[in-house]
């Protein structure tokens, strides 16, 4: 079915099925011409006239659940009792939990883990605040705060309903890099109230990422956040998405035979992703960036009622090209969607330069679809799983959080990022380097340890590391 090619879920269909009225087979046969694709069965409970069988069925989405529901209803002799969505099972009692690294066995474990034993290492950081990185759980632990007004494709759906998102992002911290990381949900939108709150349970975590903040807002919380911490603070749906994106870009314009500096590039969709894209895009060398948006080309000379439009301006578009998407796309040679579906047509890009660069990359319908784009595009990358090339925050953050925890670096600058993008890119080998592969998976385990290396080389060298290397501390000894 066309619909499952987005991946789908699964869902667990409980029927009670009278024998002598309907056979399995007739059952099979309805939920395969609804689309359904029966992946396992299991008989619960088997009775001489009736019995129950759990049906594991792969499903689109929920109008595809809808669906199979109602021709298994049309069957005599079938009762559902239950639909059971696996992905909704999945996150009963929430995601992620905190376990003890030590056990409580006896009285002595039970008076070094608490009383009395816990007030020498209490005072031992009293007397040298430093001390906390090393003797708890600050050195290994990042909060992810959201505010639920950006949440993926959802929108201001607020801070109960991010939570699920914020445990997820705490999973792969963990499984990807061994961070432990805490989802955080506030329940206010107050720009400076976030800042204080932020700021006030700082001393329990290594790192700050902040999630699904919308804009401008989250301009103002990172940078302030930024000044009046001394721990790095990430606004992950900016930097990460850019971070990844250049990462694909280093490789996608290696592959075409481009130079980077010499490439124009339209970015679609200024907004925090798109801006921190754009400064990506500016530090790694490329001079011609155009940023469009819904009213069409941000260029000097025009008044913008946001501040961060106004900085767009005087920063990019140095020809001031103006009109709208169409008009300013002739002659590129990379496209960034970061907008919505649709937005790029196939005449736009057959008016791009030779070997055009497509990242389209609106979720879950991207700016162009691949198939559309495919005669005309030499390159095309997505957000996506289901086609090949997804630039995914997941190969950035926990490898750039292992790194700035592991140096205890004061902050991320640029030069880490941009140090972050090329190690990316760098997994991918010269003879793997093809049209269908310009970026690693997210499951490649070289991923994180190359963004840890190359990040905390770049904080060291930015000065805002601040625990020793190896060889500083083998020096100190000698």
């Amino acid at each position: 079915m066309a619909g499952l090619h987005g991946g789908g879920t699964s869902v667990i269909v409980r029927l009670e099925i009278h024998k002598e009225q309907v056979s399995f087979g007739r059952i099979a046969t309805a939920i395969g011409d609804a689309g359904g694709d029966i992946v396992a069965i299991d008989v619960t409970r088997a009775g001489k006239t009736t019995q129950t069988r759990d049906i594991t069925v792969k499903v689109a989405d929920p109008e595809h659940t809808e669906t199979i529901t109602k021709a298994l209803e049309q069957l005599p002799g079938v009762r559902i009792i239950n639909v059971s969505d696996q992905t909704f099972l999945l996150h009963l009692g929430g995601k992620v939990e905190v376990t003890p690294k030590v056990p409580i066995k006896n009285r002595d474990d039970l008076s070094r883990v608490y009383t009395p034993g816990v007030a020498r290492v209490c005072m031992a950081i009293h007397e040298d605040p430093a001390k906390a990185h090393s003797l708890t759980i600050k050195r290994n632990t990042v909060a992810v705060v959201s505010d639920g007004t950006a949440v993926l494709g959802l929108g201001n759906i607020g801070p109960k309903a991010a939570m699920p998102v914020m445990e997820g992002k705490a999973m792969l911290f963990k499984q990807m890099a061994g961070v432990d990381a805490f989802p955080i949900c506030l329940d206010t939108q107050d720009t400076e109230e976030i800042i204080r709150t932020v700021k006030a349970i700082a001393p329990t975590f290594g790192g700050i990422n902040l999630e699904d903040i919308s804009s401008p807002r989250c301009f103002e919380i990172e940078e302030r956040l930024i000044e009046e911490l001394d721990i790095p603070v990430f606004h992950d749906d900016q930097h990460g998405t850019a971070v990844v994106i250049l990462a694909g870009l280093l490789n996608a314009v290696k592959l075409v035979g481009k130079r980077m500096e010499d490439c124009k590039v339209v970015v679609t969709g200024i907004g925090a992703a798109g801006i921190a894209c754009t400064k990506m895009l500016l530090a790694a060398g490329i001079t011609n960036v155009i940023g469009v948006d819904r009213h069409g080309a941000i260029v000097a000379g025009e008044t913008y009622a946001n501040s961060a439009w106004t900085w767009y301006a005087e920063n990019t578009n140095p020809n001031r090209e103006k009109g709208n998407l169409s008009d300013v796309i002739a002659g590129a040679d990379i496209f960034i969607g970061l907008s919505g579906p649709g937005v790029l047509k196939a005449d736009d890009v057959k008016r791009m330069a030779a070997d055009p660069i497509v990242f389209a990359m609106a979720n879950p319908t991207p700016e162009i679809t691949p198939e559309e784009a495919e005669p005309y595009v030499r390159v095309m990358a997505t957000g996506r799983s289901d086609y090949p090339n997804q630039i995914n925050n997941v190969l950035c953050f926990p490898g750039i959080f292992r790194g700035v925890l592991d140096c205890r670096a004061s902050r991320i600058t640029q030069e880490m990022k941009l140090a972050a993008a090329k190690a990316i890119a760098s997994v991918v080998g010269e003879d793997e380097l093809n049209e269908y592969y310009i970026i690693p998976s997210v499951f490649n385990h070289a991923v994180v340890e190359k963004v840890r290396e190359a990040v905390m080389e770049a904080a060291y060298d930015s000065g805002v590391a601040r625990r020793r290397t190896q060889r500083e501390m083998h020096e100190s000894h000698d």
